[in-house]
């Protein structure tokens, strides 16, 4: 049997209990979990918020809570070594939240939530919309609980399946936790689909036309095996 998406750790383990001669093997998805923001709503249309909810993510505690330490970070395309478009961990580490030192990283997001009026006696709180299905849901706790670390306070909100795409494309939500599925290991697929702008599935509705200019760049080049 092969389950080419997301299946959780306990559930592979229950499998090979019942069948102890199953052969199970983990490989990594060409699937991201994502926090995704409305920049259309205050306050989030504020730039140093958004910043500072990046900063306050510990990845590394997402990988060891949801798949037992079986899970890479990376950034948009599939991580090194299994992906050809990987970047490089130095690189990586340099985008905001990504730095291993997660205490320096929220030290620096509660300095950014303090300056915008935010602290211990006024917390902002929002609803964290995510599908009802155990690979969204339960990031989307992790989610809340590291949130409260730089002063705020979420609600998980679980929307069915069938109403969630349609939500999300209204903008009919503040945060959430979303996941983005490439068919194929290639910019071209990946970044036309969910970055450029208007693009289909570009739900939080990110536009700058100069990144459209490198996505293009980047696919010129690449066509003509630069």
């Amino acid at each position: 049997m092969t389950h080419p998406v997301f299946m959780q750790i306990p559930v592979l383990r229950d499998v090979q209990k019942e069948n102890p001669d199953a052969i199970c093997r983990i490989v990594p998805s060409n699937v991201s979990r994502n926090l995704i923001i409305n920049r259309t709503v205050p306050p989030f249309d504020n730039p140093d918020l958004r910043r500072a909810m990046a900063l306050a993510l510990d990845r590394k505690a997402f990988v060891d809570i949801l798949t037992e330490g079986k899970g890479d970070i990376g950034g948009a395309m599939l991580p090194l070594p299994e992906g050809l478009w990987g970047m490089p961990q130095d690189v990586l580490k340099t985008l905001p939240g990504y730095d291993p030192d997660v205490r320096k990283n929220r030290d620096d997001a509660r300095q950014i939530m303090e300056k915008l009026g935010y602290g211990p006696d006024n917390r902002l709180k929002l609803k964290v919309s995510a599908r009802n299905i155990p690979i969204t849901r339960d990031p989307a706790v992790i989610l809340i609980d590291q949130l409260k670390g730089i002063y705020i306070d979420g609600e998980l909100e679980l929307i069915e399946s069938a109403n969630w795409f349609p939500k999300v494309i209204r903008k009919d939500y503040s945060v959430g936790l979303n996941l983005t599925g490439k068919s194929v290991d290639d910019p071209d697929q990946h970044f036309y689909e969910n970055y450029l702008c208007g693009a289909e599935a570009n739900y939080d509705g990110y536009c700058n036309r100069e990144i459209d200019k490198l996505i293009d760049q980047q696919s010129i080049g690449k066509s003509k095996g630069n």
